[in-house]
C-alpha cells in the first residue's frame, strides 16, 4: 500500500489549499484570540490574585477592541477562502505520513531484524494518550492554555521518557532464588543483538531506570534556539541499550564481580546536559520530574521493580558512583510497585514513559500548527508517523467537519498498510469534528522463510456526551467490523503457507465510558471486552484493585500538590490523593457538592482510556501476556488526561513452563 505523504494528490490543490488557508488563517486566529481572553484558567485566575497589577488584565482590556476590528475587517478575506477551502476538502487524503530517515542501530529497518520469531519470545509497549491540543479557546474549556506551547513541550517530555536507557539491576540474595517469586521473565538478561536470552543463576532481575542526561535526539536548530535539552538521548547510544548493574544480597555485602558481563561496558550512557528552556506557562521548578535531570526524578519516579513481595530482599551492599540513585530510593520504588499476589504482570503509577516505547496512540491533536510541532518532536525518537489524521467539510460524513478526528499515531515499526474511517453518528459539539478510528498494520520482524511478522494496531476516539451510551455502543460496532474487514483485506492469501505471521491485535484510544459508572453499564457489557482483553478490568462493572482513572479532576491542575509527574505520582498512589484529584462519576443524588460525592464513592476514579489486546486471531504457536502496565504522571500540567502504557510480550505457547 502507497501511503500518503502528502495531503492532496498533486502540487496545484496543495496550492490552492494554501491559498485558500491564507485567506482563512488571520479570522481563525483572532477569533480563537478574542475568545480565549475572556475563558481564564485556574492558573491564570491565581496569578490575577497574587498580582493586583496583574498585566494579562490590562492586555486584555487594551487589545480587545483591536482584535475586533481586525477579525471584522478579516471576514471578507475569510468569506472568499471558505468558499475556496470547502470543495477542495473532498479531495483530502485522511492522513499524512511522514517518516524520518535513521540510519542507526534503532531505525526501523535495524528493529526489523531483531526478532526471527523464534527464542524466547519479544516484547512491544504500546502508549495512549489524550492531549487536549484543541485551539486555544476550546482547550481552554478543559483548564489548559497555550496549546502550541504544550504541543512542543509534550513531544519534549514524551521522547526524554521513552529514549532514556533501561537498567537493569541484579538483586543477588542467598534467602529466596525462588523462581516462582520471579516473573516470566525474571531470570533472564536482556537480549542481545542475537536475540539469545542469557540465564543469570540465582538472580532476581529488577528493572530499574536511573537519571539519565543526554543531549541526542535533537535537531541542530533546537539546539541553537533552546540550548542542550537535560534527559535527551545521548548521541549514538542505541535505544535498545540495557546498563546493568549488580548488587550483592550477602551479609555485609559486596560489589558487583569484576568479570561480570552484565555489569561492564555501560558507563556511556552517563553524559551530562544542561537544563532545558520551558514553556512559558509551565515553568520548572525544583524537583520538578518533567526533566530527566532532577534527583527526585531519578532517586523515586524512574526505579522500576522486575521482582514480587517475596524476591530480592537482600541489602545492597555496594553502589556504582556513576549511578545517582540511593539505595533508599529503590526500596520506596520496590514498595511501589509491588504485584499483587493473584496478578500476572506489574503494574504502577510512573512519573515517566516506558522506556524503548514502540507504539504511541493520541487523542485530541486536533489543531494542525501544534501536530506540526509534536511531531518535529516525536521524531527525535520515533521514525514512522502519521498525523492530521480525519476529513473536513461533507466528505464521508453526514455533517460538515470542522476539525479533524485529533488522531495521531506514532511507531517505532515500519507501517504497511492505514485504514481510516470516520464515525457517522456523531451529533452536537461532537459533530463538528472527524472523530473516527485508524487502522494500522505494522512489520516488527520476519523468519527465516523470509515471512513477515506483523501486528495491527486501532487507534480512536468515541463520542464524548455522557448521555450518549447508544452512539458509543453504536461506534464500538462499527470499530469491530471495520477492523475485521482491514485485517480481512490485507492479511496473506493462503491460510496454509502465509506470507505474514500476526503477532498482535491492539486497541487504544479514548472511548469516553468507564467500567464503574452505573450510566455506563451499556458499554462495559458491550461484545468488545469477550474479543479484546482489558488488563485493568475484572468484568463488567468491576475493576482490578490496582487501576486507577485517566481523567483528572480539571479545576485542580494546577495544584502545587500535582503540579509536576513527581508530585502528582505519590499523590495517585494514595486513595485520599485520588479522591482529591482525579474525576469521579457524577452522582444523581441532588444537593451533594463534587467533594461530598467523592466520600460516597467507590472505586478509583474515571479510567476512559484503554489499551485492550487480542488473545485470538493469532498466529498459532504464539500467545501474548501483559509483562507490565503503568499509569503515567509525565505530562502533569500539560493535559487533563493520564497517560497509559502497557508492553506486550509475545512468545512461543510452549515457553510458558
Amino acid at each position: 500500500m502507497v501511503l500518503y505523504t502528502a495531503p492532496f494528490p498533486n502540487s496545484c490543490l496543495s496550492a490552492l489549499h494554501a491559498v485558500s488557508w491564507a485567506l482563512l488563517f488571520p479570522c481563525y486566529w483572532l477569533a480563537d484570540r478574542l475568545v480565549a481572553s475572556f475563558i481564564p484558567t485556574t492558573y491564570e485566575k491565581r496569578q490575577r490574585a497574587d498580582d493586583p497589577c496583574y498585566l494579562q488584565l490590562l492586555c486584555t482590556v487594551l487589545f480587545t477592541p483591536i482584535y475586533l476590528a481586525l477579525l471584522v475587517a478579516s471576514l471578507p478575506f475569510a468569506f472568499v477562502g471558505f468558499l475556496l477551502w470547502s470543495p477542495l476538502q473532498s479531495a483530502r487524503r485522511p492522513y499524512i505520513y511522514s517518516r524520518l530517515e535513521d540510519q542507526g542501530s534503532a531505525s526501523g529497518a535495524a528493529l526489523l531484524s531483531e526478532w526471527k520469531g523464534t527464542g524466547p519470545g519479544k516484547s512491544f509497549c504500546f502508549a495512549t494518550a489524550n492531549l487536549c491540543l484543541l485551539p486555544d479557546s476550546l482547550a481552554r474549556l478543559n483548564n489548559v492554555f497555550n496549546t502550541q506551547a504544550r504541543a512542543r513541550e509534550i513531544g519534549q517530555r514524551i521522547r526524554n521518557g521513552a529514549s532514556r536507557p533501561q537498567i537493569k539491576i541484579y538483586i543477588d540474595s542467598p534467602t529466596n532464588t525462588s523462581i516462582s517469586a520471579a516473573s516470566f521473565s525474571s531470570l533472564v538478561s536482556p537480549q542481545g543483538s542475537d536475540g539469545v536470552a542469557r540465564a543469570v543463576p540465582g538472580s532476581i532481575k529488577r528493572t530499574a531506570s536511573v537519571e539519565y542526561k543526554g543531549d541526542g535526539g535533537r535537531h541542530p536548530s533546537e539546539e541553537a534556539a533552546n540550548g542542550p535539552a537535560s534527559g535527551d538521548p545521548a548521541e549514538g547510544v542505541g535505544l535498545e541499550d540495557a546498563c546493568i548493574v549488580r548488587i550483592g544480597g550477602e551479609e555485609g555485602g559486596r560489589p558487583p564481580e569484576a568479570d561480570d558481563p552484565a555489569a561492564g561496558g555501560q558507563t556511556r550512557n552517563g553524559a551530562g546536559g544542561s537544563p532545558q528552556g520551558q514553556t512559558p506557562n509551565h515553568s520548572q521548578r525544583d524537583g520538578d520530574s518533567g526533566s530527566l535531570g532532577s534527583p527526585s526524578a531519578s532517586r523515586e519516579s524512574l526505579v522500576k521493580t522486575r521482582a514480587a513481595d517475596g524476591g530480592g530482599s537482600g541489602e545492597p551492599g555496594a553502589t556504582n558512583s556513576k549511578f545517582p540513585y540511593k539505595a533508599s530510593g529503590v526500596k520506596k520504588a520496590a514498595a511501589r510497585r509491588r504485584r499483587h499476589p493473584d496478578e500476572a504482570f506489574d503494574h504502577e503509577v510512573s512519573a515517566f514513559f516506558p522506556a524503548n516505547l514502540d507504539f504511541l496512540c493520541l487523542q485530541e491533536v486536533f489543531d494542525k500548527r501544534a501536530a506540526a510541532k509534536l511531531k518535529d518532536q516525536l521524531h527525535g525518537y520515533f521514525e514512522y508517523i502519521l498525523y492530521d489524521v480525519g476529513v473536513y467539510g461533507c466528505q464521508g460524513c453526514c455533517s460538515f467537519k470542522f476539525l479533524n478526528s485529533g488522531l495521531f499515531f506514532a511507531s517505532r515499526y515500519p507501517i504497511m498498510d492505514v485504514a481510516y474511517h470516520c464515525y457517522p453518528n456523531g451529533r452536537r459539539s461532537d459533530g463538528l469534528a472527524s472523530k473516527g478510528a485508524l487502522f494500522l498494520k505494522v512489520q516488527v520482524g520476519s523468519t527465516p522463510q523470509d515471512q513477515r511478522i506483523v501486528g495491527y494496531i486501532s487507534c480512536t476516539h468515541l463520542h464524548a456526551l455522557p448521555e450518549d451510551s447508544a452512539i458509543r455502543c453504536e461506534q464500538l460496532d462499527l470499530l469491530q467490523d471495520w477492523l475485521a474487514d482491514f485485517r480481512k483485506s490485507t492479511s496473506s492469501s493462503s491460510t496454509a503457507n502465509p506470507e505474514e505471521l500476526v503477532a498482535f491485535d491492539v486497541i487504544c484510544g479514548d472511548l469516553n465510558f468507564d467500567n464503574c459508572s452505573s450510566d455506563d453499564k451499556l458499554e462495559q457489557q458491550h461484545s468488545l471486552f469477550t474479543h479484546y482483553k482489558d488488563p485493568c478490568r475484572l468484568g463488567p462493572g468491576e475493576e482490578k484493585s490496582w487501576a486507577i482513572g485517566t481523567l483528572l479532576d480539571t479545576d485542580n491542575l494546577y495544584d502545587e500538590e500535582v503540579c509536576t509527574p513527581d508530585n502528582l505520582q505519590k499523590v495517585l498512589e494514595s486513595e485520599e490523593g485520588r479522591r482529591e484529584y482525579l474525576a469521579f462519576p457524577t452522582s444523581k443524588s441532588p444537593g451533594a457538592g463534587q467533594k461530598g460525592r467523592k466520600d460516597l464513592l467507590k472505586g478509583n476514579g474515571r479510567r476512559i482510556d484503554y489499551i485492550l489486546y487480542a488473545e485470538e486471531g493469532l498466529w498459532p504457536d504464539w500467545k501474548a501476556e501483559v509483562e507490565e502496565f503503568s499509569f503515567i504522571t509525565q505530562l502533569s500540567g500539560l493535559t487533563d488526561h493520564l497517560p497509559v502504557a502497557m508492553r506486550l510480550m509475545v512468545s512461543a505457547g510452549e515457553e510458558e513452563a
